[in-house]
């Protein structure tokens, strides 16, 4: 049973009433829109589709108005590619962006964009981001708003500096050398994927793009950098950084990847006491050779060793070894798992609390005369080890927290190669800590009895995110951002942003609670070097706002290779140092240190966004950029400005392989971007074209891992394809019709046609939610169900009849055409901004449109709401309801072959069927066309002399009235009898008299056509 609500004034009630007689009709005037609950239609033999063979077809097969178009129904190969580039030229693809920005607008839209990374090709990850931005630019502009869309790219960095190396074989290259190399190769890679993105259909300012190594991006930045400065947020420190030897510098935690399978020699070592609590030693006799059993993954850290931490809050024991009598203090609640891994039972000698440890001291099992103090530590827990935790301050984040607060020595044990220093003394000195080094201190703890026990440890481990080898950490002097000051600034900030989707937000709040501090200095010669100047004696570093004003006047002028040609007088001159109260020139040298990449993009909001407001409407991202570019870019925001430099993020997924791997060159399964658009050298890798790879875009769920390969693009294209059919079908029967002056009135036009209409504007509803909210998967979804269930399945199978064989002038044909043309540019708007070179080829082919004029130009989705009208919507659904039940009582027949009396209480649902059909009997009412059958007969009652081949079947339809308030369940009845009406050889509808002789319609028709 379907149900119906009707929308009705208290004056259309009235004349509604169940007293309501045939003839009192229903007035034309209240008529409106509802979605009908339709079932799957069969199309039977109502089409027409005149035969070539046969004498009487034959004779009128000219008179049909079958569909004519020169829309291809399929492209493909060369043909493909040369009709996209044809249609980016024809259709002013490259001058889009600079015409929507010239137009009047009140509103603006603002996607920032974030800079790729300059040191390689174009891969479906660009394609996935690029595009996915492009659709939600492009429905923008459609929709009247001026986009502000600045394409950028981050050049600066250690894989573009060591790639540009690499590429040169270079050595002992001066900084300027190192830089000139490094821009020329990320200018390479700039030039190809500027031309992909251009390829794929991106509308952007191609001609203003931003770069991070321009002078112009370079001063903005330095501004920035100077007002953090200023409010002591940037400073400098000796403290410990994650450090790369492969790389030979300071690594911010965004550019650590952690390995999941590395491999440590983890072992347990001893630190024999020599000081036991207060409370306990002159009790206990016998505890004077007790030791502290400590865990770590990192032996070579051992010689570092400043102290022993303790949970204060927590259970410990001495314990004795049942095979040595050994007496070790560990966690009560770590005892059994260290009597597992011993393999011996440990006996408890004596409990404490954690607190009872307080003044301990131990002795460093390698150093004679080192003692070792036990400290309280909140970061100790008793997931693993011992429950003590040794403790290297300069080795270690948490480390360096104790150290600073007991004010220990945070001694650096390890150079810039990852070797020890002569600190350690001469057995260690220069081995690598990672490798023989780590061997090395086992063996010397095995030498001197401290050694416990050693395993294998596979935990994850931070690794250079370029040389894919493991960092140390050790301390350094270097440039930090306070970001502990910064953190509830930017969580609040946080709050009033849009995260899309949901779930990200709470990735991105517990990334912000693990930055401990974010350092900015790096040991390289490639980037933008940190403003700043040391006095040769002292070392301590000269930097104001004077200074850092005069050399962002000079990088805005020659670039930042000034830095280093420029003598250090035009640098830092007389009027400067004289701000600055600083000794004479002669007295500094310029530094050495470049700022980290993330600080460089972090910025860009300062460099790229308009000064009026400089807050985008959305950051779209992959989901690595949690803890890169969208975090950096809020700090120094927030440090600025105190809000967040984005109103919405958008966090999207990676794009992997059809079985979800990871694409990468050695598992061969990596799919190029130019590939799938061009074809590639094997003949199998026909070319798909940009609106395929876009598609791909538009119908993924961005917001999980997005798997592509042959299968989900082969689906791509046959979807087009299929949605090329429907186009074609539409701009076939829109063929010599001018809907600038051969449009029919709405009010004027067959219920049905009105009717798809309303449906039409549902559906524009839909489509504009979906792409709002970045769903593009959702648009494709319900572009899906309505050109299948909606045009293919249930409208287009209605009108043929009526568009083939109706005189061309006539006001049901035109009636037919003024829909067609409104649905085929709906739906041709609706794709424009996933498939721009379709819908501008549909354009191109569509009628009402001067030469020249192009879709992009011409604004979104004309919907009225004229297109609603009271009672329409209900008498298609009830219809609908009715030719349901008509349809499913003769399963496998022809609707076409069947005469129908549809018999309905006098009410509400009779006028509804009245409205379609006026008169009792007709072959062509619009309530037959519906039904599809021969012949409709409307009555108030069943006729007694049914003939006994009838078919019946029974129904009821809810009509709810002011939203429920007033209900009429209406009964119906239909009995479904095989026409005694002549197939006509014209139409092919059993509405003749006879087979040779042509129905009354087509007889009107062709004598008009003649």
């Amino acid at each position: 049973m379907l149900l119906c609500r009707v929308s009705a004034g208290s004056q259309t009630l009235a004349r509604w009433g169940r007293g309501s007689q045939r003839g009192d009709g229903l007035r034309r005037g209240a008529l409106s829109f509802l979605s009908c609950r339709r079932h799957g239609v069969s199309s039977g033999e109502g089409s027409a589709q005149p035969e070539d063979s046969g004498s009487a077809q034959g004779l009128y097969r000219d008179t049909v108005l079958l569909p004519r178009t020169e829309f291809p129904m399929k492209l493909s190969g060369q043909k493909l590619l040369d009709r996209e580039l044809e249609i980016q030229q024809k259709c002013g693809f490259a001058n889009l962006y600079s015409w929507q920005r010239e137009r009047k607008s009140k509103k603006e839209f603002c996607i920032h964009d974030g800079p790729p990374y300059a040191n390689g090709d174009p891969h479906v990850g660009h394609a996935l981001n690029k595009i996915l931005k492009d659709i939600r630019n492009r429905f923008e502009m459609l929709r009247g708003r001026q986009v502000h869309y600045i394409p950028g790219w981050d050049c600066h960095g250690l894989p573009i500096e060591l790639k540009a190396l690499g590429e040169e074989g270079a050595t002992n290259l001066t900084p300027l050398q190192i830089r000139q190399k490094a821009r020329e190769f990320a200018e390479r890679a700039i030039a190809r994927q500027k031309a992909a993105f251009q390829r794929w259909g991106v509308m952007a300012d191609w001609d203003q793009c931003y770069y991070t190594y321009d002078g112009t991006y370079e001063t903005a930045q330095l501004n920035v950098f100077q007002e953090m400065h200023d409010k002591g947020i940037i400073y400098q420190d000796y403290k410990p950084v994650f450090w790369s030897p492969s790389s030979r510098t300071a690594l911010a935690e965004a550019e650590l990847e952690y390995n999941p399978k590395h491999v440590s020699r983890a072992i347990y070592a001893m630190f024999p006491m020599i000081k036991l609590p207060l409370n306990i030693a002159p009790e206990k006799a016998g505890l004077e050779q007790v030791s502290v059993l400590v865990w770590t993954t990192q032996p070579w850290t051992i010689p570092a060793n400043q102290a022993v931490c303790y949970m204060p809050n927590a259970q410990y024991s001495v314990v004795k070894r049942a095979d040595s009598s050994q007496l070790l203090l560990v966690a009560t609640e770590r005892t059994a798992s260290m009597s597992i891994l011993l393999a011996t039972q440990l006996e408890s000698v004596a409990t404490f609390t954690g607190s009872q440890l307080e003044g301990c001291i131990c002795k460093h099992p390698t150093l004679q005369d080192k003692q070792v103090p036990l400290l309280p530590a909140n970061h100790v827990t008793m997931a693993k080890g011992t429950g003590l935790v040794h403790t290297a301050p300069a080795h270690g984040m948490e480390d360096y927290s104790v150290a600073s607060h007991f004010k220990l020595s945070v001694d650096c044990i390890v150079d810039e190669d990852g070797k020890f220093t002569k600190l350690v003394g001469p057995e260690l000195q220069n081995l690598s800590v990672m490798t023989e080094g780590t061997d090395k201190v086992i063996s010397m703890l095995k030498e001197c009895g401290a050694l416990v026990k050693e395993e294998q440890c596979v935990h994850s481990y931070p690794y250079d995110w370029r040389t894919k080898q493991p960092v140390v950490i050790r301390p350094s002097k270097q440039w930090f951002i306070n970001t502990a000051s910064l953190k509830d600034k930017a969580k609040d900030a946080l709050q009033k942003v849009h995260v899309l989707p949901e779930s990200a937000r709470g990735s991105l709040l517990a990334m912000l609670d693990r930055r401990t501090y974010w350092c900015i200095s790096r040991q390289r010669s490639w980037g933008v070097p940190i403003p700043v100047f040391y006095h040769r004696e002292t070392s301590e570093p000269l930097i104001n706002k004077h200074t850092v004003a005069h050399i962002a006047h000079l990088f805005k002028e020659k670039g930042s290779d000034c830095w280093w040609e420029l003598p250090i007088e035009t640098l830092l001159p007389a009027d400067v140092l004289k701000k600055s109260k600083a000794g004479p020139v002669a007295d500094y040298i310029r530094g050495e240190d470049v700022l980290d990449i993330w600080f460089d993009s972090g910025t860009s909001w300062a460099a790229v966004l308009e000064e009026s407001d400089p807050r985008a409407d959305a950051y779209v991202e992959g989901k690595d950029q949690i803890g890169g570019w969208f975090q950096s870019s809020l700090f120094t925001s927030v440090a600025v400005r105190n809000k967040a430099p984005y109103k919405s993020l958008v966090v999207h997924g990676f794009a992997v392989s059809e079985r979800g791997d990871k694409m990468s060159k050695s598992l061969g399964n990596v799919v190029d971007p130019d590939v799938i658009i061009n074809g590639g050298k094997d003949p199998s890798l026909t070319p798909y074209g940009a609106d395929v790879l876009r598609w791909w875009v538009a119908e993924s769920n961005i917001f999980s891992e997005v798997q592509i390969g042959p299968s989900v693009l082969n689906l791509a294209r046959e979807n087009m394809s299929k949605l090329r059919s429907i186009l074609k079908f539409l701009l076939g029967n829109l063929q010599g019709f001018d809907p600038r002056v051969q449009a029919v009135d709405p009010k004027q036009m067959h219920y049905i046609d009105q009717y798809m209409l309303h449906m039409l504007r549902e559906f524009s509803i839909k489509v504009t939610d979906a792409y709002s909210e970045f769903d593009a998967s959702r648009v494709i979804r319900t572009l899906q169900a309505f050109i299948t269930r909606d045009l293919s399945s249930f409208y287009f199978s209605i009108i043929r009849d009526r568009l083939y064989c109706e005189p061309e002038g006539s006001l049901g044909r035109r009636s037919c055409q003024t829909a067609l043309e409104e649905i085929l540019d709906g739906v041709t708007r609706s794709i424009a901004p996933i498939l721009p070179h379709l819908a501008e080829e549909v354009y191109l082919h569509a009628p009402g449109h001067d030469e020249g004029e192009t879709l992009f130009k011409s604004g979104w989705i004309k919907s009225s709401s004229v297109w609603r009208r009271p009672g329409l919507e209900e008498a298609v659904e009830g219809a609908c309801a009715i030719r349901e039940s008509f349809l499913s009582s003769i399963p496998g027949k022809h609707a076409a072959q069947y005469d129908l009396t549809i018999a309905i209480e006098p009410g509400l649902l009779f006028e509804l069927m009245e409205s379609l059909q006026e008169e009792p009997s007709s072959t062509s009412s619009q309530l037959a066309e519906l039904m599809m059958a021969a012949r409709v007969n409307l009555t108030s009652e069943m006729p007694r002399d049914l003939p006994p081949d009838a078919l019946l079947t029974q129904g009821t339809f809810l009509i709810n009235l002011e939203g429920g308030v007033i209900c009429e369940d209406s009964a119906y009845s239909i009995a479904a009898v095989p026409t005694s009406a002549a197939r006509c050889p014209r139409c092919r509808r059993y509405t003749a008299e006879s087979e040779d002789c042509l129905c009354p319609r087509c007889k009107s028709a062709v004598s008009q056509s003649h």
